[in-house]
């Protein structure tokens, strides 16, 4: 995220548009299986002399590729048959009404308002809204079919949207496990890197080879997975954020040690000196996980640097027998700690099912089937309201999309369905994303139009001509497409064209007409949004308020392990630091939302990104603190570190409560400083080894002071613009 103080709004929107995500990139074996899938079915067609049936069969694969991924082959699955069925009776359903005005205006209002709500769910299923929405405008424009005609065109898209599906489960009998390997594997890697970034050949292995987004789907399938192979995955992936909890912990001790100056001779001789080379050490195992994993061959169940890693752990341990250095002693615990958490990664990698593994195996990572879909219902319930951003999307366009679809019908233009299609695909819930789709989706279509037309031209006439070039564009739409929005607008632009060639249309009359009606569909939208537009900046609070929320509940679950004589519910902790995690991400895109809206100030901006980083500074206070039970040394909880807990809890809880509206005086919060000197005054009931309690509890106050002052701060402001608003 670019800070706030080094653009302006306007900056920030044309760097939205002109930006080239690359971690968005698909692969290039993805992209040339969805080219493939989607020019096959055509070249069957063009020979055998039915290429309009064909460019059916077309459209459902290339429908179907946007759902495609490099996550589990499970997942995968299942999603794209869903997107293939419910593409099938989208256009079923278009096919049928299309020559009754009122039943597809009806039929396009219901759907596209469920298209609109189901972002709420997830971005995946507003894509599938948006698919099956686009696909009932198509097929309902071309009038409608008897029921038997409608069912035929239905299976054509059908079978298109199942032979890609086939292409993206091709090598699942002999690479069941290659998403999840391949992900786990680069995330040793790159903690890898991060403890050694100059060590061993893994400095050189791409870790981009992932995109970010699909790297997350595979991370969040690994929850839904209830085998033993799948749980091995999910261990695997949930021991690097320990693994980073233990060297938080190593590197605040050498800190210490640098500041503490530690006798030579002594197995921390050199503390600082020691604490890096078990970083080396650690960063050539963590390297030999990852490369394991990426080539699926299990790892030697002893690697050198294990069994290096192991002597330094004897020796430090040895040191800490004599009770000399009370820091010494910390070293020796913390080391502990990381090499059993080592070892247990090694054994993973090496298919060394470790003790105790089986009572992971029947925890349940996610909700049931049953669950899950009650918690979909849930979610759509809590956002039927006007003041939802889900909602006013879903009512704008069941609005603009039958209000578009209708002034096509009322003109005689050929293909006039493109008006109401770039309806639909243009506006979205945000003003950032609205108008930069909207810029890109014009621009690219004239280039796009424009590069069809000097193809057509330059490479010779044959029946391969437009085979070539569908597949050609299919491939950089789905290998370039993601990373921003003018690449996709460009291709798909000159794919609709050849495939209208292949049925006999002129490139001539499809450029103008294409041209024509995605101008108007694309201002229409622009100015339908302008009339009604949701600004990211009122819906910003809430985002601030769910971080606070998940803060508290990850801290509250930190506090629970605290002086537990029973073993650390770390599944229930690793939980908690993800759904932070999710929220952190939401607030991080929120606000760069913000920034980039018109009307939005300076100081406005800055404040925003300062909230941000404040929270930030909270969270890892706790992340320190849940460090320290990785080490072990807690042995007690008094009662001033439960005042303090509790207090901590009541202050977040009134934060996110006055985000959402609460009146409750910012006086009645506690005084979090006093609450951390009667816990230094206490400090011995802590324990001989929990100094760490004192240094993370005093970031914490520190951090939730200042960012009290910027909430406050901010909800003041807000209401001045409320009150000076005539």
């Amino acid at each position: 995220m670019a800070n706030a103080g080094d653009r302006s709004p306007t900056l920030a929107f044309w760097r939205t548009i002109i930006r080239l995500d690359r971690s968005k990139f698909n692969s290039n074996w993805m992209a040339l299986r969805n080219a493939i899938a989607t020019a096959a079915p055509l070249a069957v067609g063009i020979a055998v002399g039915h290429a309009s049936g064909a460019v059916a069969v077309t459209t459902g694969a290339l429908n179907v590729s946007y759902s495609d991924g490099v996550d589990p082959y499970t997942q995968r699955a299942r999603r794209m048959l869903t997107w293939s069925f419910l593409g099938a009776f989208a256009v079923f359903t278009g096919s049928v009404t299309g020559s009754v005005a009122w039943a597809s205006l009806l039929v396009t209002a219901i759907w596209a308002f469920v298209a609109g709500i189901a972002l709420s769910i997830s971005s995946r299923a507003g894509d599938l809204g948006l698919n099956t929405l686009v696909a009932l405008i198509v097929f309902g424009a071309r009038g409608a079919l008897s029921p038997k005609g409608a069912l035929i065109a239905s299976a054509l898209v059908l079978s298109g949207g199942l032979l890609q599906t086939g292409f993206a489960l091709l090598f699942w009998p002999g690479q069941r496990r290659r998403p999840e390997s391949r992900a786990v594997g680069y995330a040793y890697l790159k903690l890898a890197q991060e403890l050694d970034p100059d060590s061993g050949p893994q400095a050189a292995t791409p870790l981009n080879a992932e995109p970010a987004n699909q790297f997350q789907e595979i991370v969040d399938a690994l929850g839904r997975e209830h085998s033993l192979e799948g749980e091995r995955y999910r261990l695997l992936f949930d021991q690097t954020d320990r693994i980073r909890m233990s060297v938080y912990v190593l590197q605040r001790l050498k800190a210490e040690l640098q500041h503490a100056g530690m006798k030579e001779g002594e197995p921390s001789q050199d503390g600082p000196v020691f604490v890096d080379r078990v970083f080396k050490k650690s960063s050539e195992l963590l390297a030999l996980i990852g490369q394991s994993l990426l080539a699926e061959t299990p790892m030697p169940e002893q690697p050198q640097a294990l069994m290096e890693l192991n002597a330094m752990t004897e020796a430090a341990q040895e040191y800490r027998k004599t009770g000399a250095n009370a820091l010494g002693s910390d070293l020796a615990a913390a080391m502990d700690a990381l090499a059993g958490q080592l070892r247990a990664a090694a054994s993973l990698a090496a298919n060394a099912t470790p003790q105790g593994l089986e009572k992971f195996v029947r925890q349940e990572y996610s909700l049931s089937w049953r669950l899950q879909i009650r918690s979909w219902i849930g979610t759509l319930r809590a956002n039927l309201y006007p003041g939802s951003s889900a909602f006013r999307h879903a009512l704008r366009l069941a609005v603009c999309v039958p209000l578009a679809e209708l002034i096509s019908r009322s003109i005689s233009w050929e293909r006039s369905y493109w008006i109401p299609m770039t309806v639909a695909i243009v506006l979205k819930p945000d003003f950032t994303t609205t108008f930069s789709r909207g810029v890109l989706r014009l621009a690219g279509t004239f280039l796009g139009l424009a590069l069809a037309t000097l193809l057509y031209h330059v490479i010779p006439e044959s029946p391969l001509r437009e085979l070539f070039l569908v597949g050609a564009f299919t491939f950089v739409l789905r290998r370039f497409g993601p990373a921003n929005y003018g690449i996709f607008s460009i291709a798909i632009s000159g794919l609709i064209v050849f495939l209208l060639a292949a049925i006999g249309v002129s490139p001539r009359e499809a450029v103008w007409l294409r041209a024509l009606n995605t101008g108007i569909g694309g201002i229409f939208a622009l100015l339908a949004y302008a009339v009604w537009p949701t600004w990211e900046r009122t819906q910003i609070a809430e985002m601030i308020a769910d971080l606070i929320d998940a803060s508290r509940e990850y801290f509250h679950e930190v506090m629970e392990n605290f002086g537990r004589a029973e073993q650390i519910a770390e599944t229930a902790l690793d939980e908690k630091r993800r759904a932070w995690r999710r929220a952190r991400s939401n607030l991080e895109a929120s606000v760069d939302r913000v920034l980039a809206e018109p009307g939005t100030q300076p100081r406005q901006a800055q404040l925003l990104t300062s909230i941000l980083a404040s929270a930030d500074a909270a969270a890892h206070a706790m992340l320190g603190l849940e460090a320290g039970l990785v080490q072990g040394s807690v042995h007690a909880r008094p009662p001033e570190l439960d005042q303090f807990a509790r207090d901590v809890e009541f202050t977040l809880y009134f934060l996110s409560q006055a985000l959402r509206g609460s009146s409750v005086a910012a006086a009645a919060l506690p005084k979090l400083r006093e609450d951390y000197r009667r816990m230094q005054n206490a400090r011995a009931a802590f324990g001989p080894q929990s100094e760490f309690v004192l240094i993370e509890t005093d970031r914490l106050t520190v951090a939730l002071n200042t960012l009290r002052e910027q909430v406050i701060r901010y909800l003041e402001e807000q209401a001045q613009k409320t009150q000076a608003t005539p």
